[in-house]
């Protein structure tokens, strides 16, 4: 499967932003759906994720009750809403995909086989 993550730009602090993130060549119906970040001079870290159906969904704890991960099986896509965005949200932002799921791993980005190339989120203060 083939990733392109879009939506990425410059918001202000406090403001809202919607990442998308198309596949093609395979439908994501058969893979876990996940987003990771990479802010500058910092590690890859995770984001969130959604299980095949959309049926479950986990967040990293810097961006619970902020962000909320969807899918649309359909079209191929799975997005990122965020909103009440801080500063420390400023980032690149990778989306990816891996056929099995563990609650005990879903947020290690290695164990991912599919990346999308990232789109630049920055949040002004």
């Amino acid at each position: 499967v083939q990733l392109q993550a879009f939506g990425g730009g410059l918001v202000q602090a406090g403001g809202s932003l919607r990442l998308s993130c198309a596949a093609s060549r395979r439908s994501i119906s058969s893979y876990v759906m996940g987003w990771f970040r990479q802010a500058p001079g910092k590690e890859r870290e995770f984001v969130a994720v959604i299980t095949w159906s959309g049926g479950s969904t986990y967040y990293a704890d810097s961006v619970k009750g902020r962000f909320t991960i969807s899918r649309d099986n359909a079209k191929n896509t799975v997005y990122l809403q965020m909103s009440s965005l801080k500063a420390e949200d400023t980032a690149v932002y990778f989306c990816a995909a891996r056929m099995a799921f563990r609650a005990s791993d879903y947020d290690t980005a290695r164990l991912y086989d599919y990346w999308g190339q990232g789109t630049e989120v920055t949040v002004s203060s």
